[in-house]
């Protein structure tokens, strides 16, 4: 329609929603009529003029410059979101007819405002939209969107709209570019992602438990205390019983740290998960901070690292351990989702024995499908140290166990190592997952830790006592005061009283006879 030649000041209701939605009704005369159609369209008319089906709303009146709105009877009003029975109007206002009606933008138009709305105001009329309406967000949303971009096609300057047509072209070039480009390698590797999601949190994790400069700070702050706390600990422990001390003397050779890496591995290609790094070298992260990985990736190995315990069998060449040591990947469901395309690997997989230097690579033996227990051999002609016998029954409630292992792992063994020990590797430089362990090795600082407690339960499915451990000593040995092993630390129960589950030795003699069947 053709709108009237606007006076020095002339007002027009823009329409934001509804059926007249990007449409104008012009305010031609001092009073003007506004109906609600049965379609739900408004109508603007003048008084006295012919009344059309529907319902009145509303009437707006002009006073020279001036205008305002007036409800009708039993009609809904709002202005700038406040229902009202009489407002006066200013230039900008949002005006609602009825509880669900349409939205409209009062607009007045003089010698400085022209009536062809700028980019500016279309995007202005789109937040006031949002901020008005009273609709859910959803349709608040979806409308917005689809009124600015029906507003910005028929009201935007030319070369605007050429220039956001010529975008989407460009845009929509690149995109069938990079989808030809990638189209098979994402068809290969897409049932894998939940993997490497799952990856990229547990690597993140990882990184959070790596030791940095401050970290060994920190350390250093701290180390006098803690010695000192783990000093007397151990002499109340050695002081109440020799056959404890004999106990612990004879089983520590026995006790390895387990340390480990896994990463993901691309079946068809055989590449694996790999960070990405810019220019500089420098990790690549996303936005929620997590690492940004990929297959092409032009970084390190994506390596998720681990540490554990196991305790060497007499006689029998094994090391045992829990299952979830030796498949840490057990505990991250969403590393075994979707394994069609990426499957989960051990990188590096190694032990540490107090009373030699250097790493023992491991490889697994067995695994236990009803307990968490597992069993691990070296790699090569690797000679085991003589080993710990496994109890003949099972223990008693109120008998006292003795628990050994690497609890916090590496950090336990930096606060035994002493501050100058500390302070070395800070110096050096060293302070990488698989440098400090090798440097505790080499200075023949590797040596578990112990515990003492009191068994409250024990059954053929679980051994509970309260000797304390935390994570990293995950698979060590819960010794009698005769020096045998009753079982193999597997759980903390923090909930109840700082109790710890053991898997008891019967559901490790039943994994040895079932990897002897199988040889």
């Amino acid at each position: 329609m053709t709108a009237p030649t606007p006076s020095p000041c002339a007002a027009v209701l823009e329409h934001l929603t509804g059926r007249n939605r990007g449409h104008y009704s012009w305010i031609t005369s001092d009073a003007m009529d506004i109906w609600l159609d049965g379609d739900g369209g408004l109508r603007v008319l003048l008084p006295g003029a012919q009344l059309p089906e529907g319902r009145h709303m509303a009437r707006v009146l002009r006073d020279g410059e001036r205008f305002s709105v007036d409800a009708a009877e039993g009609a809904e009003l709002w202005v700038n979101r406040q229902q009202v029975m009489q407002a006066p109007l200013a230039r900008g206002d949002m005006i609602e007819f009825g509880e669900t009606g349409p939205l409209s933008r009062f607009r007045v138009y003089d010698d400085q405002t022209r009536p062809k709305p700028t980019i500016g105001e279309i995007l202005g009329d789109t937040v006031s939209y949002l901020r008005s309406s009273r609709r859910s967000l959803p349709r608040r949303a979806m409308g917005a969107c689809a009124g600015l971009a029906g507003r910005v096609t028929s009201d935007g300057a030319l070369l605007f709209r050429v220039g956001v047509l010529a975008a989407l072209v460009a845009l929509a070039i690149a995109v069938a570019l990079q989808f030809r480009t990638d189209r098979s390698l994402r068809a290969q590797i897409e049932s894998g992602q939940f993997q490497v999601d799952a990856v990229a949190a547990a690597l993140s994790e990882t990184q959070r438990d790596t030791i940095r400069p401050g970290d060994l700070t920190a350390l250093q702050e701290e180390l006098r205390a803690r010695l000192l706390v783990n000093a007397e600990r151990l002499e109340t422990l050695e002081a109440r019983s020799g056959a404890e001390m004999r106990v612990i003397g004879g089983a520590a050779n026995s006790v390895a740290f387990l340390q480990g890496g896994y990463g993901l591995r691309h079946r068809e290609s055989e590449q694996m998960l790999r960070q990405v790094v810019d220019g500089d070298g420098v990790p690549m992260r996303l936005p929620n901070g997590r690492p940004m990985l990929s297959v092409e990736g032009n970084g390190p190995v994506a390596e998720v690292q681990f540490n554990g315990t196991g305790f060497v069998l007499r006689d029998k060449g094994v090391i045992v351990t829990n299952r979830h040591v030796a498949r840490p990947w057990d505990d991250e469901p969403g590393v075994r989702m979707g394994g069609a395309a990426m499957e989960p690997v051990m990188i590096r997989f190694v032990a540490y024995f107090p009373d030699r230097v250097g790493p023992m690579e491991l490889s697994v033996r067995a695994l236990s499908d009803t307990a968490d227990l597992a069993l691990l051999v070296p790699v090569g002609e690797e000679v085991l140290p003589e080993g710990l016998s496994l109890a003949g029954q099972v223990p008693l409630p109120g008998q006292e166990v003795l628990v050994m292992g690497y609890p916090t792992g590496l950090m336990s063994l930096l606060a035994q190592s002493g501050e100058a020990f500390v302070e070395a590797l800070r110096e050096k430089g060293e302070t990488g997952f698989w440098q400090v362990a090798a440097r505790l090795s080499e200075a023949g600082r590797m040596s578990p830790l112990s515990s003492r407690g009191i068994v409250g339960q024990a059954t053929g499915a679980a051994v509970v006592y309260d000797a304390e451990t935390t994570h990293g000593g995950s698979g060590g040995p819960v010794l009698n005061l005769r020096g045998e092993v009753v079982a193999v630390n597997a759980a903390i129960i923090p909930e109840f009283g700082g109790s710890n589950l053991g898997v008891p030795v019967a559901q490790v003699r039943a994994l040895l006879g079932a990897a002897v069947e199988s040889q």
